[in-house]
């Protein structure tokens, strides 16, 4: 299992990536709220181990993030036995809780078993009209015969983004958080950039359209059938 383990307390935080590190399992470590999202949505993980009270940002405000684009198994701990903490963390999309302290063991049981989940529910690939996104080799192709579109890591990440929220308009700002992890400057013009650099490879050389600007509130990648070139 590929593990992130979100959590400032640096002696639970080193016993955690001690056990399961010996139980043969691969480890991220994050101190913060915000180091901890940054890797919740740069990186593929089996089961994320969230800490609900964290320096930066909370808990609550990582899963809600990752919950926009990832639907990877969240096992949240506490040290408050307040049950709105645990209805709030299941409404914001946690899937499994736990009250400090708690068994070594029963957290392994527990990861293992939402795991087995997340891999039956998280989809490999996502498909939008003719265009074919390969979540494991990280490839988009377009068109009949399967062009493939040649992509940076960060257009990749924009497609993903735009793509696992088909229909959805996002805005700059939230399009920055997700894919730049940074609050955005209205100075800046780092997504006009490149969402026009994805247009260009994405919709330029294919028909229909799939990327659309709606003026004043964002960006949406769908399907159109009536379709006006913008």
């Amino acid at each position: 299992m590929k593990i992130l383990i979100v959590e400032d307390e640096l002696k639970t935080a080193d016993y955690l990536y001690k056990g399961l590190t010996e139980q043969g399992c691969t480890v991220d470590l994050a101190h913060n709220g915000i180091d901890g999202q940054h890797l919740a949505l740069q990186h593929d993980y089996d089961v994320i181990v969230l800490d609900v009270m964290l320096p930066g940002i909370d808990g609550f405000s990582v899963l809600r993030a990752l919950r926009t684009v990832k639907h990877t198994p969240v096992i949240m701990l506490t040290a408050r036995d307040h049950v709105e903490d645990r209805i709030k963390g299941l409404h914001d999309g946690a899937d499994d809780y736990l009250i400090k302290p708690f068994s070594f063991l029963e957290l392994l049981a527990r990861l293992q078993a939402l795991a087995r989940r997340g891999r039956t529910q998280e989809p490999i690939q996502l498909r939008i009209g003719d265009l074919h996104i390969d979540l494991l080799s990280r490839k988009a192709y377009r068109g009949e015969g399967g062009t493939r579109i040649d992509l940076t890591a960060k257009e990749f990440s924009l497609l993903v983004v735009l793509a696992r929220r088909q229909g959805d308009i996002l805005s700059k700002t939230a399009i920055a958080e997700l894919v730049w992890d940074m609050n955005f400057d209205s100075n800046t013009n780092v997504v006009e950039v490149a969402i026009k650099r994805l247009r260009s490879k994405l919709d330029m050389p294919f028909s229909p359209k799939l990327l659309h600007t709606i003026r004043g509130m964002g960006y949406v990648l769908e399907l159109r059938k009536d379709e006006k070139t913008e």
